[in-house]
């Protein structure tokens, strides 16, 4: 072993942390934008929900009032939240399958379970409704009062 290997292999390893913590970047990036629209196979009901299973939009076609009962609607808007939030679940263990390739993820979580607990919460650093500029500026405090 050279005198210079030991670096060599510490530059090579501070390389292989950079890329991955990167490639992570990305992903929660791309997790973040992650949606799931679904439709009621009549097509009166559509819902999009977000990566956390926020219910964005709500589309009702105008006949539903004249189609469907209020507890048949709602059982249909029901039905296109739990869709739509299992299709997003299920693109985000996708996007975190190359992360996480020896862990069992459906026996440790249950199938059901999503990821959105490693996303940033909705008002935080992070999140997309965080916008620094809309922060109040500090106010400066004068101790010697």
């Amino acid at each position: 072993m050279t005198r210079d290997e030991p670096w060599r292999l510490l530059e090579q390893l501070v390389q292989e942390v950079n890329q991955e913590t990167e490639q992570l970047k990305q992903m929660q990036e791309r997790m973040r934008l992650l949606s799931a629209t679904a439709t009621s196979k009549d097509g009166m009901v559509t819902v999009t929900v977000g990566p956390r299973g926020e219910v964005r939009t709500i589309d009702l076609d105008p006949r539903v009032y004249r189609k469907l009962s209020p507890s048949e609607l709602s059982a249909s808007i029901i039905e296109q939240i739990g869709k739509a939030t299992g299709q997003v679940s299920g693109e985000m263990k996708e996007l975190m399958e190359p992360f996480t390739p020896d862990l069992p993820l459906d026996d440790l979580f249950g199938e059901e379970t999503g990821f959105e607990p490693f996303l940033p919460r909705p008002g935080t650093p992070g999140h997309a409704s965080h916008d620094r500029r809309r922060d109040p500026p500090p106010r400066n405090v004068d101790r010697k009062r």
